[in-house]
């Protein structure tokens, strides 16, 4: 769809600005009901599109970017523009700085529309957990687009935007592109530098794409990748163009498919992923089968080192150097004013009313498991999981490229329908955690065969997982097979 509309402005089909204002006009026809955004930037949006536009007219060559509309996840800083990670503690916060991500994308000429909504702080697997309201799936309004980036996801799949981006601490992006009938690629953990982002855990936490095809997903990934001096955890990985891997073969590929990961499955959702077993078989891949032992443990073990780095990083939002500062009203009646309060009732305050249950339940855990006590007995015990199961993915990428899994054990679910039960909410991850425990990169694909639910067809993803920094052929295997069912039409577009 980039290059597509890459060609129409290059070739006067369209302008920019036209571009921009027909996504503009698609938000104001749709975000009503959807509630992909938090905040748009329609001005500087526009002034961003009417310098593409002078380039084109000059006979300057553009980047295949430039023109091209998108949005921002809001817990990634845009310069000059709200920035609330969907947290009232936030409110009222404008970012002072670019993320590293937002100035290779503004370097490639690419446009903001605006910032999308979010579950607050990335804590949630629904966009059911945003300060704001709940973001709607366009493929049915009455069940959720997934989480944490549900309005990226959402904003791009109801044409809202051409693409997105979102970040991924156990499944933020593919599992909501799962959910919206789009792709979503989370990056090898330091591929994509992390600075600007608002942390959640910092040793999971990581900023990707989400689009409409794998194409687009490479384009992005290939703007936004490479080395950054501000971020300690980036790695030594040259930028390059990922759109040279997508073959549109996956002849002589490996592919892994653990037993266990399809056992407990709803019927459709199995029959629609061993489906896409089989066309990869078609199409020359190798299928075998891979245990990784370890991997039942991801969930208990995500689930001690997410808290307890998001209670460390969430230390920092105290009431005192930025974003909102709260004041019990209920003090009032007992004479106090609110200059009369200490420090640490300004931080409990503010804490109290800023932030949101889910943030203050992993708040508490993390602080807990982090306590005098239990720090051996949760969080060391848990980093030693950690260390086997990346070492179970060692062990299988010497037998095989990729590894092939649902990315969720479900299709989208109705609104308050796991809310009540954060265990239930918590396995929407299960697919997708193993992912960030072990730091390899990973994308969720929109299956062929969707599932019928209630008399509504509904998207279903399938994840391919591949080798650290091996994004090539795990881009090039999921563009094989997102082609293998288009249109003759549709292929003539690369």
């Amino acid at each position: 769809m980039i290059r597509e509309l890459h060609e129409k402005l290059i070739s006067g089909e369209i302008t920019a600005v036209q571009l921009t204002e027909e996504y503009f006009a698609n938000i104001a026809q749709k975000d009503e009901e959807v509630f992909a955004y938090l905040t748009l930037t329609k001005k500087s949006a526009l002034e961003q599109a009417k310098k593409v536009d002078e380039k084109i007219a000059s006979g300057e060559k553009i980047g295949i970017m430039e023109g091209i509309p998108g949005a921002i996840k809001d817990n990634i800083c845009v310069k000059g523009t709200r920035t609330t990670a969907a947290s009232k503690i936030l409110d009222n916060y404008v970012a002072p700085y670019d993320a590293t991500v937002i100035e290779r994308l503004k370097e490639s000429g690419a446009i903001f529309l605006g910032k999308t909504n979010m579950d607050e702080f990335a804590m949630g697997s629904s966009t059911e957990k945003s300060a704001y309201g709940p973001t709607r799936n366009p493929a049915d309004p009455e069940r959720v687009p997934g989480g944490s980036s549900g309005g990226s996801a959402a904003a791009v799949a109801a044409d809202e935007a051409v693409w997105a981006l979102g970040t991924d601490t156990g499944g933020s992006i593919r599992q909501p592109a799962s959910f919206c009938g789009v792709v979503g690629l989370k990056p090898t953990y330091g591929r994509v530098s992390r600075y600007g982002a608002i942390a959640m855990a910092s040793s999971l936490d990581q900023i990707g794409p989400i689009t409409k095809t794998v194409e687009d997903a490479a384009i992005v990934l290939s703007v936004i990748s490479g080395e950054d001096k501000f971020d300690s955890t980036s790695a030594q990985s040259p930028a390059k163009d990922y759109t040279n891997y997508l073959t549109g073969e996956a002849k002589g590929l490996r592919i892994g498919v653990g037993k266990d990961y399809l056992k407990d499955l709803g019927p459709e959702v199995k029959t629609s992923i061993e489906k896409v077993i089989e066309t990869y078989k078609k199409l020359g891949a190798e299928v075998k089968e891979i245990e990784l032992p370890y991997s039942k443990y991801a969930l208990p073990v995500y689930y001690i080192i997410m808290p307890c780095e998001v209670s460390s990083n969430l230390a920092r939002f105290d009431g005192i150097k930025y974003g909102m500062r709260a004041f019990d009203h209920k003090n009032t009646k007992l004479g106090f004013k609110p200059e009369d309060r200490t420090l640490i009732e300004t931080y409990l305050d503010s804490r109290k009313y800023g932030f949101g249950e889910e943030v203050k339940k992993r708040i508490m855990l993390g602080t807990y498991a982090l306590s005098s006590g239990y720090y051996d007995a949760y969080y060391l015990r848990a980093q030693k999981v950690r260390t086997l199961i990346k070492q179970d993915f060692e062990r299988v990428f010497e037998d095989v490229d990729l590894i092939l899994t649902p990315t969720a054990p479900s299709p989208a679910f109705k609104f308050g329908e796991k809310t009540t039960d954060p265990v239930q909410m918590y396995l929407e991850d299960i697919f997708t955690i193993t992912a960030n425990i072990a730091g390899v990169p990973a994308i969720s694909v929109p299956a062929k065969d969707k599932v019928s639910v209630d008399g509504k067809e509904l998207p279903i993803g399938f994840q391919l997982m591949a080798k650290w920094f091996d994004e090539e052929n795990m881009l090039r295997a999921a563009h094989a097979y997102e082609i293998s069912f288009r249109s003759d039409a549709e292929n003539k577009i690369k």
